[in-house]
């Protein structure tokens, strides 16, 4: 009898233990969804049903996630964390959430992702990071997000996308990119390039409007002709960089080329191929080919011009020869015409 009590005790702790909720948060057994949002909270409550599927944190004044900050709930799926000023987040901060596929981080704090933040989310479907003050997204936040199909860094300060990242999400297909400081030179090049297969694939983006320089501001990145992108110029070598010294390795030093070899071919061996350059503006590409052809017409007129005046002038002297010709011949036969008649019969 006593040891049935004890079971039955220790049923009702586990059972007390498993459906507790936090104080200021509403749980819903039935669909494993808690709502702990606009509760003034300063911190991730520690008290949560580990069954939790979806949790609702919006609208809190949590400034900082610790490392492991989730690990009283290894089930949840979705996690809503917009509008708490987060501008703290551990690496780890998210490890553990082997099953999250929805996380809502707009309307915070956030300056930087580090590569490792999203590593421990391989089922992760949609992201979004919008109206923070992002500057900088790193070329790669862990594995391939195979699984990602929404992606949303609208409304932060970034002037630049890695192309990697972009290519370590084949699944996306909802891309929002919108109000940043998009700078449009050589570096965004490869986002533009990005951006059209993606297009011509069936993707979907809200586009990327230059804020600079002055030439394309407010233009869309899309419209812009691949004509006026140069490629980047490669970074000068740094002097004091151990690259520029004599390179050496586990395998042997690098083998320098015979100095018996003509200046020409050491320059060809120590060049990078370097793509043809393209026009700077097309306007002046145009007006040089309106030009060329106005003064190749004007050159084509006067040497029309040339040809018949030397016809003219030929023409005209060689009716003169021949009237000089005729007034020399008509004496001649007025003469003898004299004599015949003068001679006696």
């Amino acid at each position: 009898m006593k040891g049935e009590l004890i079971l039955l005790l220790s049923v009702i702790v586990l059972l007390q233990v498993v459906h507790s909720c936090p104080d200021k948060c509403h749980c819903h057994s039935s669909t494993d969804f808690v709502d702990c949002s606009r509760q003034g909270l300063a911190e991730i409550p520690s008290d949560l049903p580990p069954q939790t599927r979806m949790l609702h944190l919006q609208d809190n004044q949590i400034h900082q996630l610790p490392a492991f900050a989730f690990r009283s709930v290894p089930w949840l799926t979705t996690l809503n964390l917009s509008n708490n000023s987060l501008s703290n987040v551990a690496p780890q901060a998210f490890d553990g959430l082997q099953h999250l596929q929805v996380l809502n981080l707009t309307q915070n704090c956030l300056l930087s992702l580090e590569s490792r933040l999203f590593r421990s989310l391989p089922q992760l479907r949609e992201l979004d990071l919008s109206s923070n003050n992002i500057s900088h997204l790193p070329t790669s936040l862990g594995k391939p997000w195979e699984n990602l199909t929404v992606f949303a860094v609208q409304q932060n300060q970034l002037q630049q996308l890695d192309g990697a990242l972009l290519e370590s999400m084949p699944s996306v297909r909802l891309l929002f990119l919108k109000d940043n400081l998009w700078k449009c030179n050589c570096h965004l090049r490869g986002l533009k390039l990005w951006l059209e297969k993606f297009i011509y694939k069936g993707g979907i983006t809200d586009g990327v409007i230059c804020r600079s320089p002055d030439t394309w501001k407010g233009k869309d990145l899309l419209k812009i002709p691949h004509e006026l992108y140069q490629p980047c110029p490669p970074p000068a070598p740094d002097p004091g960089s151990p690259q520029t010294q004599q390179p050496s390795s586990a395998y042997g030093a690098v083998p320098r080329p015979p100095e018996n070899h003509s200046s020409g071919e050491r320059d060809l061996l120590g060049c990078e191929f370097k793509p043809k350059p393209r026009p700077v503006n097309l306007r002046h590409a145009i007006g040089t080919v309106i030009i060329t052809g106005v003064m190749c017409g004007v050159l084509c007129l006067m040497m029309l011009a040339a040809a018949i005046y030397g016809c003219t002038y030929a023409a005209i002297t060689a009716q003169y020869h021949r009237g000089r010709l005729a007034q020399t011949n008509e004496p001649g036969k007025t003469e003898g015409k004299e004599l015949f008649d003068s001679s006696p019969a």
